[in-house]
């Protein structure tokens, strides 16, 4: 966006979010100023500006959701979508880098360009840059990815920066062993907070549903929807707080036994209790 007459002597503009000034007048002419100056402060330019800027921050947020949302799924999306959406700026820094998957699963490249015929431009494993233009891709969860620690690898000496958390997102893989009838894991159960409240509060800030005694996590695994929930406490309850135990449960609320958990509920419901566990109160000193 280029630079907007705003009042005598001065020009704005939105400057990466920002609402930034110049002079245009003076031996300053041509020179952005560090800060607004107070006449501008209420130009009706200005405050379009800033109702665009809190616009694109939104816009931005929405795309980053919308490709956590396919990349945790793991469902099939449209190329020709990608194709569309490319040109947009926020949607490409949000699918930018990703690791995606075509036709072979074995066959995996980290997102570089989409072009308008619908075609894909990725970075495969060898450090060749490859072409692919199936009728869907996926874009795997980590838990899915094979042989993720060389993919990691591989990322790092490249520099891959993903705005969406895949690469090196926390994964958890499911035990081989466990009992059959089992519907609980308490690895992160008996974090202790001051108060319910600070550790709901810590649960909406990470972006989790709190919904009556727990914090909650929906995750749609390719056709199957489960949901994981981790005990909170009561919801006017004043006292300190701990965590409970973690358990999945089905859209009808019937609880899943641990075997039947499909891996990235699992994976995500583990990352879920770990990080509300990690906030606890850490007592300090010798009887810590």
């Amino acid at each position: 966006m280029g630079w907007l007459a705003a009042g005598e002597g001065y020009e704005v503009a939105l400057v990466e979010g920002r609402v930034t000034a110049r002079s245009t007048a003076g031996r300053a002419a041509g020179r952005q100023l560090k800060t607004l100056p107070k006449a501008l402060r209420e130009h009706p330019e200005v405050d379009r500006l800033r109702r665009l800027g809190q616009w694109l921050e939104r816009h931005a947020a929405s795309c980053a959701a919308q490709v956590d949302a396919w990349m945790v799924s793991s469902l099939p999306v449209p190329t020709a979508l990608l194709a569309q959406v490319w040109p947009d700026a926020a949607w490409q820094a949000a699918l930018r880098d990703l690791a995606v998957v075509g036709d072979d699963p074995e066959e995996v490249g980290f997102l570089r360009d989409a072009t308008a015929e619908g075609e894909l431009r990725l970075v495969n494993l060898d450090g060749e840059t490859v072409r692919i233009s199936p009728v869907t891709v996926t874009l795997p969860h980590p838990v899915l990815l094979p042989d993720l620690a060389e993919l990691r690898e591989f990322a790092a000496e490249l520099g891959v920066v993903q705005a969406v958390d895949q690469i090196h997102r926390a994964v958890w893989l499911k035990p081989q062993r466990l009992a059959a009838k089992a519907t609980e894991v308490r690895d992160f159960a008996g974090g202790t907070f001051p108060s319910r409240f600070g550790l709901a509060a810590r649960a909406s800030s990470l972006g989790y549903r709190v919904s009556g005694g727990y914090a909650t996590c929906r995750v749609r695994d390719t056709e199957r929807t489960t949901e994981a929930a981790v005990w909170i406490g009561e919801p006017y309850w004043d006292g300190d707080s701990q965590t409970g135990g973690l358990g999945w449960r089905d859209l009808d609320g019937r609880a899943i036994a641990l075997p039947e958990v499909p891996p990235v509920a699992w994976s995500e419901g583990m990352r879920m209790a770990a990080a509300l566990y990690a906030g606890r109160t850490v007592e300090e000193g010798k009887g810590a």
